[in-house]
C-alpha cells in the first residue's frame, strides 16, 4: 500500500492522530511537519565538533537560498559581508556564558555538583541582605540529586552556599543561594563552564575564550549556553560589516538549560519550551522598526536572537498592539516550528543543529523542513562540522 499523504503532499505515518490545539478540523492525522520523527537525519559522530577551529572565524559557511536550491553554495564565513542584502541589520545576542557548574561537599564529605539555572543578574537584582551575606531564591540542578535533603545547607566554597527548598525532581529544585561579595566573581572563582553534553570532554582553558562571543557583555553574564552563531565573529569581521554598509544591534537572551531538553511528544505542537529571560532594548527595537520601514533585511544572528524578536512580536500581536516591536524585559517561551509565522526576521545566521531538536524545528520554519534536511544531507556529505563549535549556515 502506498504511503498516506496530507493535502500538501507530505507523508505521515498511519495511525498517528492529531490531538494538538489548533490542529486540523475534526482531529485528523498529523501533518509530517508536526511529527517529531520528521526531524531525524543521519549524522556521523565524527562530524560533531569537539573543539573550535584553530582561529576564530575560520569556519565554513553553507549558503541556503530560500528562492531555490540551485543557488545554494559552500563558502567561507569571512565572506559574510558580501553575501548580505544592502543595508542588512544584524541582530545579535550579547549574553555572556557563566561558569555555572559548581562542585561542593555534603556533610559526609562526598561531592555535590550544582548547576545554577537562574541568571546571576536576576539574583543580584532581587537579593536580600542578611548578616554580611546576600541571598536569593533560585533554581538549580543537582547531581547526585538523591543525596540532596530539603532544608539542609551545602557549602560550595568560601563565600558561597546553597539550601534546598524541596526534594529535587529529575535533579531540579528550588533553592536559596547565599553568597558574599559579587556573585559573578564568585562563579568565576568556584565554577566551570557547562559545555553542551555532545562535547565529550571536560572544559579546558581555551573554552573560557572560545565558548564566548567577542561581543558578550560583562553585565549580561547569565547564559548557560553560548549563542553559538555568534562564535564565528571577530572584531575585524564586525568592522568589515559596518564598512560594507550593514548595521548592528544587540539584545539579550539568557540561554537556559532547556535549550538541551529533548522533545518528548510525537506531536511537536504539544511540546513546551522552558521560559528564558530576555531583554530587547529600546534602541534595538527602533533599529529593527527602522530597517523594516526602509525595506532593509533583518538578519537574526542565531536562533536565540530570532526567538526574542519573534517572541516579542508575537506577544504584542496577541495583545492587539499596533506596533510590530517594543522594548521588552521579561520571560519568553515562544516555540517556533513550521506553520508559525515570522513577523520580523527575514534571514537567519545559524549553526547546524541536533536531530529532533527545537532549534532544528525553528530553522525548518524559516527554510522549510524538507528543504533544510536536503541541505543538511549535503553538509554531511561535504564534511561540515556540526553543533556549537561547528560551521555556520546563512539562510536568506
Amino acid at each position: 500500500m502506498p504511503p498516506l499523504r496530507d493535502p500538501e503532499n507530505r507523508e505521515y505515518p498511519r495511525g498517528v492522530k492529531n490531538s494538538a490545539p489548533g490542529g486540523e478540523a475534526g482531529g485528523g492525522v498529523i501533518k509530517a511537519d508536526y511529527l517529531l520523527s520528521s526531524y531525524k537525519f543521519h549524522l556521523p559522530p565524527e562530524l560533531v565538533a569537539q573543539r573550535p577551529p584553530a582561529r576564530r572565524g575560520e569556519s565554513r559557511l553553507y549558503l541556503l537560498e530560500r528562492a531555490g536550491e540551485e543557488g545554494d553554495r559552500v563558502t567561507r564565513f569571512e565572506r559574510l559581508p558580501e553575501l548580505l542584502p544592502p543595508g542588512t541589520l544584524l541582530v545579535a545576542n550579547n549574553a555572556r556564558v557563566i561558569p555555572a557548574r559548581i562542585t561542593g561537599r555534603r556533610e559526609s564529605g562526598g561531592a555535590l555538583e550544582l548547576l545554577l539555572l537562574t541568571p546571576p543578574p536576576l539574583l543580584e537584582a532581587g537579593a536580600r541582605k542578611a548578616g554580611g551575606w546576600k541571598e536569593a531564591e533560585a533554581e538549580a540542578l543537582f547531581r547526585p540529586a538523591r543525596k540532596v535533603r530539603p532544608g539542609r545547607g551545602y557549602v560550595l566554597g568560601e563565600g558561597l552556599a546553597v539550601t534546598a527548598l524541596e526534594k529535587p525532581a529529575h535533579g531540579r529544585a528550588r533553592v536559596v543561594l547565599s553568597w558574599q561579595g559579587e556573585l559573578p566573581a564568585l562563579l568565576r572563582l568556584r565554577g566551570s563552564l557547562p559545555l553542551p553534553p555532545y562535547i565529550r570532554r571536560a572544559p579546558e582553558e581555551l573554552d573560557l575564550e572560545r565558548y564566548q562571543t567577542v561581543y558578550a557583555a560583562e553585565d549580561k553574564a547569565g547564559a548557560l549556553a553560548a549563542p553559538t552563531a555568534g562564535l564565528h565573529f571577530t572584531p575585524a569581521l564586525r568592522e568589515a560589516l559596518l564598512a560594507a554598509g550593514h548595521f548592528w544591534a544587540e539584545l539579550t537572551l539568557f540561554v537556559g538549560y532547556g535549550t538541551f531538553s529533548p522533545v518528548r511528544t510525537q506531536d511537536i505542537r504539544l511540546h513546551r519550551l522552558h521560559a528564558e529571560y530576555a531583554e530587547l532594548p529600546e534602541e534595538s527595537a527602533r533599529s529593527v522598526l527602522r530597517a523594516r520601514a526602509e525595506g532593509r533585511a533583518v538578519l537574526a544572528v542565531g536562533t536565540t536572537s530570532a526567538r526574542v524578536l519573534e517572541g516579542v512580536a508575537e506577544t504584542l500581536a496577541r495583545r492587539g498592539e499596533k506596533s510590530l516591536l517594543a522594548p521588552h524585559a521579561g520571560w519568553l517561551d515562544t516555540f517556533i516550528y513550521p506553520g508559525r509565522p515570522f513577523r520580523v526576521v527575514d534571514a537567519l545566521l545559524t549553526n547546524f543543529h541536533l536531530p529532533e531538536s527545537t532549534l532544528l524545528m525553528l530553522v525548518s520554519a524559516l527554510a522549510g523542513r524538507e528543504r533544510l534536511l536536503r541541505a543538511y544531507a549535503r553538509a554531511v556529505r561535504e564534511g561540515f562540522r556540526f553543533f556549537s563549535y561547528g560551521d555556520a549556515m546563512l539562510i536568506r
